[in-house]
Order: structure tokens, then C-alpha cells, then sequence
């Protein structure tokens, strides 16, 4: 009863949609391996995230309540702040935060590219869940790339390159959790997908890898000026040799799509693909790696800002300043779903 009490009080508030709780809800994906939660997850068992990071299944804990902004960068590995200027903790709190401050990371055009802070998990893991409160300034443009979740075989305190390098298999896999503008077709910052890269991934033009963009079937537009929940799964395959790894992500804590064998997916092409409800064809699942001394083991809290972002999409002149806030990061083994308000 407490449980659903809390729930109630959430959507009562306003802060987040309806959680897909109940039995008549239908799935938003179809033919995927096995069926993921929706709504409340592991956080609902600390309201607030009060004590959540004394969970055993909690890999990382983020709040920007703790020191200042020298004490925040000793905490994580690598940490992009071009003169000071990228990142500042602001007064400010989402729905449902007992916090008083957030991160806003700031990217100005001619100036810089925004900011970012990096950071290896303290141990690494097959399946992890990486959730993130965020909200973007009603200025912002299109982003060029965004927070990034995965592994690196041997890890490295920073993050690595390989942008249009497919990876080898036993060296790096990463998830992007981004807005994409689809050449416009999305305003600003655009609509919410996965920009993978994997050993298998296909080839863009002219040969180079450039990411593969896995869409949701239903698009989900990332608002301005209102805090959203993001959350990411990545499940590793089991042997080197199966395609039995997964992708998945949630918004506001509803299952916006869920990559896995048997998934039905539209055309693929060196760009990615679309998951569909019906029809199309089977996806045949991630073999993320070909070495089980790959795992997942960082998270990059990453705002890139490009003129060459809106260029893509249309836009000739894109606004100089560009901001976006952060809270209640959290990197987990099992689900964590929204923040639910203190009783």
C-alpha cells in the first residue's frame, strides 16, 4: 500500500508521466527476448535516492550535493572545463530531489564545446543500468553528442576515441544516449535514440563507422525547460560466439525500446535502423565482445556541442549558448526507475 501510495504522489505532482505498471497496459516493444520493467524500479525502495548509493546493486551515485566544484572533479577521472566556464553547480533541484544543486554544463559556440566528466566504475560488470535526470535550456540548439555509457578493454582513466573505426571485439563497445535531429525533422535538441558502436556494427558511406542510431518505433522529442529521467541498459553477450546481448532504454520510467534477439527492426543501413511493433525482420541480437575481459566499466557525463550539429539538420545559424543541467546520476546492476518523492 506505502508503495503504491508513493506512486500516486508522484503523478499527482506532476513531475513524471504514469508509470506502465498495470497487467492492461500493452507493451511498447515487441518480440524481444524477455520483458523489461517499466515505472518504479530500485530507487523506489529509497524515495528521494536518500541512502541509495549503500545499496549492494549501486555501482555509482551522483548528486552534486557534496564539496564544490574542485571536490566534484577529484571525485571523477577525467574532466573537460575549458577555463572554468563549462561546468558550474547551480542552485536547483528536479521533482522529487531533497538536493538543493545541480550541474549545468555550458557550451558556448567559439568558445568552447561544452564539458564533460568521466568516470570508471569500481567494478566491472556484464549488465548495467545507467540512469540520469536532465533538462535542457529553452536556447539550446542541436547537440553533437551526448552522455555515453559502455567499456574499454584495458579500461583507461579517460575516455577513448575511435569515431569511424569499427571496434575489434575485445577492445571497447559504447552507447550513446542522445537527441537526434534527423536532418530537421525533430526541432531542437530533437528526439531521443542510441548511437551505437559494436563489432558488428554496419558501415556508413564511403566505408568509415560513424555510429549505427537505433530508434525507438515511437519517437520520444526531448522537451525544453522540464526535467526528464533517462535510463540505459546494456546486457553483454553471454560466449564470444552469441548474439544474445541487449540495448535498452526508458524515458520518464516507460520502456521507450528494447534491442534483443528477435526484436523486429526496419531496414538497416550504415546509419542504423528503427525498431518496429510489427512486420520489418528479426534483429539478431548484440555480440557486444569476443572476449570476456570486456565489460561494461565507465560512464561519460558528456554535453558536445558542434556548429556542425545544426548544419546537419538545417540550420545555419545555431545559438551561441547552450545549456543543460544534470542530477541523480546513478549507475546500478538492476533497474532504477524515476525518483519518487520523500513520504
Amino acid at each position: 500500500m506505502r508503495f503504491l501510495i508513493l506512486i500516486l504522489l508522484s503523478v499527482a505532482l506532476g513531475a513524471w508521466p504514469m508509470p506502465r505498471i498495470f497487467a492492461a497496459d500493452p507493451p511498447l516493444t515487441r518480440g524481444a527476448k524477455a520483458a523489461l520493467p517499466s515505472g518504479p524500479g530500485l530507487a523506489a525502495r529509497y524515495p528521494g535516492d536518500i541512502a541509495l548509493a549503500s545499496d549492494p546493486r549501486v555501482l555509482l551515485v551522483e548528486d552534486f550535493e557534496t564539496g564544490d566544484k574542485a571536490a566534484l572533479k577529484k571525485r571523477w577521472e577525467d574532466v573537460s572545463d575549458k577555463d572554468g566556464q563549462a561546468l558550474a553547480l547551480i542552485p536547483g533541484a528536479p521533482p522529487h530531489s531533497p538536493g538543493q544543486r545541480v550541474l549545468e554544463v555550458t557550451a558556448r559556440l567559439g568558445h568552447d564545446t561544452g564539458g564533460h566528466l568521466y568516470r570508471r566504475l569500481p567494478r566491472p560488470v556484464d549488465r548495467a543500468f545507467a540512469r540520469f535526470l536532465v533538462r535542457f535550456d529553452e536556447t539550446n540548439g542541436y547537440t553533437h553528442h551526448f552522455v555515453h555509457f559502455g567499456g574499454y578493454h584495458p579500461s583507461t582513466a579517460w575516455a577513448q576515441g575511435g569515431a569511424g573505426e569499427r571496434p575489434a571485439g575485445d577492445d571497447r563497445f559504447t552507447v550513446g544516449v542522445e537527441p537526434f535531429g534527423e536532418n530537421g525533422r525533430y526541432p531542437p535538441p530533437g528526439a531521443w535514440f542510441l548511437y551505437t558502436y559494436w563489432q558488428d556494427m554496419r558501415a556508413s558511406a564511403g566505408g568509415r563507422y560513424w555510429g549505427n542510431g537505433l530508434r525507438p518505433s515511437t519517437p520520444f522529442p526531448v522537451p525544453k525547460s522540464r526535467w526528464q529521467c533517462l535510463e540505459v541498459m546494456i546486457q553483454l553477450n553471454s560466449k564470444p560466439e552469441l548474439h544474445d546481448g541487449e540495448l535498452a532504454f526508458w524515458v520518464d520510467g516507460r520502456l521507450a525500446a528494447h534491442f534483443a534477439p528477435g526484436t523486429r527492426r526496419g531496414p538497416w543501413t550504415g546509419i542504423g535502423f528503427t525498431q518496429m511493433e510489427s512486420g520489418g525482420e528479426p534483429f539478431e541480437g548484440f555480440r557486444w565482445r569476443k572476449s570476456p575481459d570486456l565489460k561494461i566499466n565507465f560512464l561519460w557525463l558528456l554535453d558536445y556541442v558542434t556548429e556542425s550539429a545544426g548544419r546537419q539538420n538545417g540550420v545555419t545559424s545555431p545559438p551561441i549558448l547552450n545549456r543543460v543541467q544534470f542530477d541523480h546520476v546513478v549507475v546500478a546492476e538492476d533497474y532504477i526507475g524515476p525518483i519518487l518523492p520523500v513520504p
